[in-house]
C-alpha cells in the first residue's frame, strides 16, 4: 500500500504518523524527543524515528515510503528546507529537508511549521472542511496559529505568520518566554492557566485541567483565573478578528480539552467586543493530538504529482480513519519487535 512518513516534532515528545492516500491514518507512533541531550541529539532522534517509520511501513505495506513530512516550531525555511531557529529543539540552521531525505533513501521530503501543518489537516480532514478562511488555534504550552486562506496556510513573508501568543494584549503583564510582557500567552495557554490556578489554590502541582474542573464545580477562585484568561483571549482574538475577518475560529490544544467550560465564555466575551467587525463562528478542533502529523503527511503527499492529497479534499476513508485513529499510538520499538 503506499504510504508516506510523517512527523510532529514538539519540545519533549514526538508524534509520527505512516498516511495512506486522501490522509487515511495506518500507524500512529510516539517516542521523546530528547531536548535534554542537546540539539545535535534531538536531530539524530529525528532522523532515527522517520528511519524506523520506514522500516516499519516496509515491512506492513509491502512497499518503501513515497515521501515524508515533518513539521517542527520555531522558525522554518520551506523554501531551503532549513530551520531558522527553534527555541523548543534548540536548534539554529538545520538543514532537516536534506538530512532526511540522504536518511531516507532520497525520497522526496517536505517540511513546515508544526502549527501550519495542524492548520491545513483541520481544514482537509477537521473542523475546517468547506471553510474558505478560518483562524486554527491552538492552547497549549504557548499559543500559536495557522491562517487558512482558500485551502492555503499562510506563511507570511519571512515564515512567522500566525505568532498569536505573542501579541501584547496586557502591557506590562507577565514576562513571556519570548522576552516581551504581557502576551497572550503568558496570560491564556494552559501553562498560564496552571500557574495562576497553582498560585490561587496552593497546590504547585496543579494544571490547567484542574482549573477547568474546579470551575465546572463552582470554585470562585477558579472562576477568577479562568475568567480571566478568556478575557486575555477575547482580546487578542479580537485583534485577530479585525485584521483577517475569519469565517471561523477553530480551537484546539489542551484547553479546548475543557468543552464548553472554555467555548461558552469565549463566544459570550467575544460577541461582547465586536463592534463592526462580523463575529466568526468559533468552533473545537476535530482531529486533537493527530492535526499536526496528519498535516505533515499532507505536505508529504502534496510532493508527489499523483498524491491523493494534492486536489485538497479529503475522502470518507480518510475522515472516519481519523476518529478510530487505529487505537491507542504505540512506539515504534514496540510495533518493530
Amino acid at each position: 500500500m503506499r504510504h508516506v512518513i510523517a512527523l510532529d516534532v514538539g519540545g519533549t515528545g514526538m508524534k509520527a504518523a505512516l498516511v495512506g492516500p486522501d490522509g487515511a491514518l495506518l500507524h500512529r507512533a510516539l517516542r521523546p524527543t530528547g531536548r535534554e541531550h542537546g540539539p545535535e541529539a534531538v536531530t539524530e532522534a529525528v532522523l532515527r524515528f522517520a528511519e524506523d517509520l520506514r522500516v516499519h511501513g516496509e515491512r506492513e505495506f509491502g512497499e518503501p515510503a513515497a515521501a515524508a513530512g515533518v513539521g517542527v516550531p520555531g522558525v522554518v525555511d520551506a523554501g531551503t528546507g532549513s530551520v531558522a531557529y527553534s527555541a523548543n529543539l534548540g536548534w539554529r540552521d538545520v538543514p532537516l529537508r536534506s538530512l532526511l531525505s540522504e536518511r531516507l533513501g532520497g525520497v522526496p521530503v517536505a517540511l513546515g511549521h508544526d502549527m501550519r501543518a495542524g492548520g491545513l489537516a483541520e481544514g482537509r480532514l477537521g473542523a475546517g472542511r468547506g471553510v474558505d478562511r478560518f483562524l486554527y488555534l491552538a492552547l497549549g504550552t504557548g499559543i500559536s496559529a495557522a491562517i487558512c486562506i482558500d485551502g492555503r496556510i499562510e506563511a507570511g513573508a519571512h515564515g512567522s505568520a500566525g505568532e498569536i501568543g505573542h501579541v501584547v494584549v496586557r502591557p506590562g503583564g507577565p514576562a513571556c518566554g519570548c522576552g516581551g510582557r504581557g502576551c497572550l500567552e503568558s496570560l491564556a495557554s494552559a501553562s498560564a492557566v496552571a500557574r495562576e490556578w497553582a498560585a490561587a489554590c496552593g497546590d504547585p502541582g496543579a494544571t490547567a485541567e484542574d482549573a477547568a474542573r474546579a470551575v465546572e464545580a463552582g470554585d470562585p477562585r477558579a472562576r477568577r483565573v479562568w475568567d480571566g484568561a478568556v478575557s486575555a483571549l477575547a482580546d487578542g482574538l479580537l485583534v485577530c478578528i479585525t485584521l483577517l475577518d475569519p469565517r471561523a475560529l477553530i480551537v484546539g490544544g489542551g484547553l479546548a480539552g475543557a468543552g464548553e467550560t472554555l467555548f461558552a465564555p469565549l463566544r459570550a466575551a467575544l460577541a461582547e467586543r465586536v463592534v463592526f467587525q462580523t463575529l466568526p463562528t468559533v468552533l473545537p478542533a476535530a482531529l486533537g493530538d493527530n492535526a499536526g502529523s496528519l498535516g505533515a503527511g499532507l505536505l508529504a503527499w502534496d510532493l508527489l504529482p499523483d498524491g491523493a492529497a494534492s486536489t485538497g479534499a479529503a475522502s470518507t476513508e480518510a475522515a472516519a480513519s481519523v476518529a478510530s485513529a487505529t487505537g491507542p499510538a504505540v512506539s515504534v520499538e514496540a510495533a518493530a519487535r
